[in-house]
């Protein structure tokens, strides 16, 4: 039985040998590309004053912000894109301006300037504005605390007020609280805008293309109405090629 064992064990150790030793044929491995969700051209013709220096970099970061928020199909892009369009004059302006005429502090806040007399003390005044019309709401304090142009819109898709600065600051890790300027990088702010599309739930609104409905959750009413579904329009007809 012992002479058996050692024939056996002797054996076993030139096979496991000669299996180290054969050279084993390499498997080619294969990568696979994924698609973009758009491309740089793509990006150009639906914004074409988008600023062509930052147009990669943009496009990087925005595809890298839709897939985190599975704002992964043509609808939900063209959605996407169509409000940041507008809100974000083309990715140009990352920070609200607020240095308004008086018939357009009366075109956008109505209820609060009726007359030309109401809106006449604010008018080309930005900061001033800004820390009235946003005071005492969305987190801020009141008028002279500065939280309404500390906290007025940035990002792509101008988010505003110091809660939602606080919260989006949370998720993305950064303390947009106390350095809310980070909004307006696009590093922060393209995220920052998803952010604030998921948690308004935007995607399922976006798979049913209401419009009207996103663009109320995200201006408040419907300012602009015309130019987001012109935008939403070129998004679709550029991502599905026709």
């Amino acid at each position: 039985m012992s002479f058996c064992s050692d024939m056996l064990n002797g054996f076993m150790k030139k096979v496991n040998s000669m299996a180290s030793t054969t050279n084993t044929p390499s498997v080619p491995v294969v990568v696979v590309q994924e698609k973009p969700m758009i491309t740089s051209e793509q990006l150009l013709q639906i914004m074409p004053k988008c600023p062509q220096s930052q147009l990669q970099a943009f496009t990087m970061a925005l595809c890298g912000a839709m897939k985190e928020g599975q704002i992964n199909t043509n609808n939900r892009i063209s959605c996407f894109l169509g409000q940041l369009a507008h809100e974000s004059n083309q990715l140009r302006e990352w920070t609200e301006d607020l240095n308004y005429s008086i018939n357009a502090i009366m075109k956008t806040w109505p209820k609060r300037f009726p007359t030309p007399e109401s809106a006449a003390p604010y008018a080309h005044q930005p900061e001033k504005l800004a820390n009235h019309v946003y005071c005492g709401r969305m987190g801020n304090s009141d008028e002279d605390s500065g939280d309404g142009w500390k906290y007025r819109g940035r990002s792509p898709i101008q988010i505003t007020g110091r809660d939602s600065y606080k919260a989006a600051g949370k998720f993305l890790g950064v303390d947009l609280e106390n350095k809310p300027d980070f909004a307006a990088d696009y590093s922060q702010g393209f995220r920052m805008s998803m952010w604030y599309w998921s948690v308004h739930s935007l995607n399922v609104l976006a798979d049913k293309m209401d419009i009207i409905g996103i663009t109320k959750a995200i201006n408040g009413g419907l300012l602009g109405l015309q130019e987001r579904e012109n935008f939403t329009k070129k998004a679709i007809e550029v991502l599905s090629g026709k």
